[in-house]
């Protein structure tokens, strides 16, 4: 018998694993048909991990207990990172809006709110994330569509008119640094305009260097570098300001909607909060200043034991690199926090009500996997923003999952499963494996400027898309049990209220009424400090309080950094 073993570290006793082998092969080898035998070794999850017909007490016979599993609230936080999890407060119900003009928005908000909702996530449409102004030839078309248009501090302040800010958890939306240097800045300057302080605000920001360098696309896109020291700028002056605030949220959820595996998703993410942390600590923070306001997005798809194995897994990966790496004290900056969104790839314009299914299995799949907040795609996603309707249903999908189904009521219930555990652990050693791989090739900052990145999104998309046309991938109502007669059903659209004009009026109106001078004077020293070494992000919190517009500040930042252009991929 091992030490451990000995010790009762193990969980099953080396006799009793002998013991589970010897009756594996009897079983294998007598009660399987010649074909099952066959088929072993051909059954793979969505990230290539090998499936067996059946898993035992042999499959995790290296798995001690306390260092690997332990209790939630307790390191390696496997099981969830605090003791009561959802009996001490349930996962937060944070559907999206994001729509037309600010105006509407509110209302959808509002709507959402009185409904149950109990967090906030803002949505902003592709011009605002990519910093134009509204009435830039650049936005031509794209207004309000998909999110909603923000141009100046007076768009935050119409988003959440007769809203209290000192008393609701918002998620902004804002993806690239640059967006993120800009839009939470204008709303900490309405929270502060309204009376409350900032110190008082809580709430996340997406704030990810991968979304413009790499996921998302754009005519102009600032240089890898750059967009990573905004990240860090944003983390940085957040940090040390407003400390209920998560100033980042690692986005693996757009990475995987992009083209990745779940493993990649994680690891990319991982990788990037560990350059972020050796930046931070570089210009003179400790881990312990900035850590326990990192969070994380992860994407629910449609694999579901993986799913939840890859939220377990991803815990204890990060305790470890927290505790192990960065010499972390304080127990919440070895806790990793993080917002579910169901597989928006997921869901096909081919019979929507379907994803009414697939959105409710993968929001289970997040609880499962203990999640602190979670949004479920609506089933309309793939012609429009969601209706009022199918928002609802989102909404009400996650209050059955709380009231109803009763999983709320345990900590981590899948625990225990041979399979599940397996499959944690393996997921564990693949999210190490492809970190240092990225390591070894200088970080991810290197990693995105060559290309390789790009590479792996590309390459992960071909096989996708071919097991799709092949049916190995099969997608139901799609590439497998199609009906004909179904292809487009009909259901309501929703129709995006008119943007542009009324975006034009308030810009034409703020550039009127705003004082040139001294928008020229604080843009200015924005300018110079892009030259520096100095955080941005007063500078860029002045510029927005002096009405600048976020499509203003963006132009400066592609003129002082210049222009970068993806790496062509062989």
């Amino acid at each position: 018998m091992s030490e451990d073993a000995k010790n009762g570290q193990c969980l099953f006793s080396e006799e009793h694993v002998r013991l589970i082998k010897d009756n594996y092969n009897d079983w294998f080898n007598t009660c399987l048909r010649d074909a099952d035998r066959a088929m072993e070794g051909k059954y793979f999850t969505h990230s290539g991990i090998p499936i067996k017909l059946i898993y035992t007490p042999a499959d995790i016979e290296t798995i001690h207990y306390s260092e690997d599993l332990g209790f939630s609230g307790r390191p390696p936080y496997v099981r969830g990172v605090y003791p009561n999890m959802y009996r001490g407060k349930l996962f937060t119900v944070r559907q999206l809006a994001g729509l037309g003009a600010p105006e509407d928005c509110n209302l959808r908000i509002k709507y959402l709110m009185k409904h149950g909702a109990t967090g906030v996530n803002i949505l902003f449409d592709l011009p605002t994330i990519r910093g134009y102004n509204s009435d830039d030839p650049e936005a031509e078309g794209n207004v309000g569509h998909c999110g909603a248009a923000v141009d100046s501090i007076w768009d935050i302040d119409a988003y959440f008119k007769d809203i209290d800010l000192g008393t609701i958890s918002t998620s902004i939306v804002t993806h690239l640094p640059s967006t993120s240097l800009v839009i939470p800045g204008m709303y900490f300057a309405i929270a502060e305009q309204r009376g409350t302080p900032i110190a008082q605000v809580a709430g996340t920001c997406q704030n990810d260097f991968i979304m413009e360098t790499c996921v998302g696309s754009a005519p102009e896109i600032l240089p890898p570098a750059v967009s990573f020291r905004m990240q860090c700028d944003v983390v940085e002056w957040i940090c040390k300001n407003v400390p209920r605030w998560n100033p980042i949220s690692y986005n693996g959820y757009n990475l995987r909607e992009a083209g990745t595996n779940a493993v990649t998703e994680v690891g990319i993410a991982v990788a990037n909060a560990i350059a972020t942390a050796e930046e931070l600590i570089k210009r003179g923070m400790k881990f312990d200043d900035f850590a326990p306001r990192m969070s994380f997005f992860w994407d629910l798809h449609n694999d579901f034991f993986e799913e939840i194995a890859k939220c377990r897994a991803s815990r204890k990966v990060w305790y470890k690199i927290a505790k192990e790496r960065f010499g972390a004290k304080n127990e919440r900056s070895m806790l990793m926090r993080y917002h579910v969104q169901t597989a928006g790839i997921t869901l096909p314009a081919t019979e929507p009500l379907n994803n009414i299914a697939r959105s409710a299995i993968q929001g289970l799949a997040a609880v499962f996997g203990g999640c602190q907040s979670l949004h479920l795609d609506s089933y309309d996603e793939a012609y429009s923003a969601p209706t009022e309707e199918a928002a609802l249903v989102s909404l009400r999908t996650q209050q059955i999952i709380q009231a109803e189904t009763g999983v709320v009521n345990t900590v981590d219930p899948l625990a225990g499963s041979y399979y599940l555990e397996y499959l944690t652990e393996e997921m564990v050693n693949r999210i190490f494996a492809y970190v240092k791989n990225i390591e070894d090739m200088g970080g991810l900052v290197k990693a995105v400027e060559s290309g390789w990145l790009h590479r792996e999104i590309s390459n992960y998309n071909n096989k996708y898309q071919k097991d799709i046309e092949s049916g190995e991938m099969k997608i139901v109502g799609v590439n497998f049990m199609r009906s004909a007669d179904t292809e487009i059903a009909p259901i309501e659209v929703y129709e995006y209220p008119e943007t542009y004009t009324r975006q034009k009026a308030k810009l034409d109106r703020l550039r009127k009424e705003r004082n040139d001078q001294k928008v020229k004077e604080c843009t200015k020293v924005l300018r110079d400090k892009c030259h520096s070494t100095e955080n941005l992000y007063p500078y860029c919190m002045d510029a927005v309080k002096n009405l600048a517009t976020h499509g203003e500040i963006a132009e400066l930042f592609r003129e002082e950094f210049g222009l970068w252009s993806f790496p062509l991929i062989s």
